[in-house]
């Protein structure tokens, strides 16, 4: 099991940890901050044009039609979840900062490479996969700024038409560029694997770094004390035993196929770091953002470590069937 759960500590994570700590030993001031966030905004342009331009319309047709399922996805996605992190909110005693942290993870998308990924491993519907974790991003452009401004006014949510106007500007925007340019850059990206990988993860780094030079700056770590870190640790891992238990229990509820059951449990019980960084800085004010992702951050790695050994069970358990 220890041989599985280290196999699964991606190389990313250990870079993320390194932005923080650098963050907190060398944070970004004045210009270099303000040079710091527009490298960030052009990565986070650029990451979402790869994102689109990856996107196959081929496996968006052929898994489509499993409209039950998708639906099925949105649903813990965008009503489960809220509900567990409006749950999580109203524990007594719960530190402000903490509570509004996870719900802002609570209301994020799917993954969409490790939830296909994951997916691949455990033998499920790949193909359904692509669709459920795909629309899950797009629609998430959309409604989790909503679901923000509705269930978190009053955490500093800064949600108005010039933050909607940026979210379509820097996210959804790109993304359907890249998506209608997949003829002309596919065959690059196709080729370039890697070099695409290091811009996706490169941008998500600048994003993190320039969020907690501005929450150290501001007193972070005097804020968040190692105590309340093990509680977002305590509550991250009860958060995704809850939806692991509960995406896979109803797809057996639904009579899902055994392949729908492993999307619906990977796609449904996964949240984006990808998406939920640069929303986070559009949605927050400067000096709260890093506190707000950091719950994000360690439940991306907690998901990961979890359904890693959990795709390789389900197709050790299932060696016959076909992805």
């Amino acid at each position: 099991m220890f041989a599985r759960i280290k196999s699964a500590l991606d190389p990313y994570i250990l870079a993320l940890l390194g932005t923080v700590a650098l963050a907190s030993l060398l944070p970004a001031r004045g210009a270099a901050a303000q040079g710091f966030e527009w490298a960030a905004n052009a990565g986070i342009v650029l990451l979402f044009f790869l994102h689109g331009a990856k996107l196959s319309r081929k496996a968006i047709v052929a898994g489509a039609g499993h409209w039950r399922l998708h639906l099925a996805v949105m649903a813990v996605t965008f009503a489960l979840f809220p509900l567990l992190g409006l749950a999580v909110k109203a524990i007594p005693g719960l530190p402000g900062l903490i509570a509004s942290g996870m719900l802002f993870l609570t209301l994020l998308p799917s993954t969409v490479q490790s939830s296909i990924a994951f997916t691949s491993i455990a033998r499920g519907n790949v193909a359904a996969a692509v669709c459920s974790a795909s629309f899950s991003n797009i629609l998430g452009l959309v409604i989790t700024p909503l679901l923000a401004g509705l269930l978190m006014g009053g955490a500093g949510v800064q949600l108005s038409v010039g933050s909607v106007e940026k979210i379509v500007a820097q996210l959804l925007v790109p993304f359907v560029a890249g998506h209608l340019l997949r003829p002309v850059v596919g065959g690059f990206i196709a080729k370039h694997k890697q070099l695409v990988g290091y811009v996706d993860r490169g941008s998500i780094l600048l994003v993190v770094y320039t969020a907690f030079s501005a929450a150290v700056i501001e007193g972070l770590w005097h804020k968040l004390p190692l105590d309340q870190l093990g509680l977002i640790l305590l509550l991250n891992v009860l958060l995704l035993a809850v939806a692991l238990a509960a995406t896979w229990g109803l797809g057996k509820l639904l009579g899902f196929t055994r392949a729908d059951q492993i999307v619906l449990l990977f796609c449904g019980s996964k949240k984006s770091l990808a998406s939920g960084v640069p929303m986070a800085g559009v949605l927050f004010p400067p000096a709260a953002v890093g506190v707000v992702i950091l719950p994000l951050m360690l439940f991306h790695q907690i998901q990961l470590m979890a359904c890693a050994v959990i795709a390789k069970q389900l197709a050790g358990s299932n060696p016959g069937e076909e992805d």
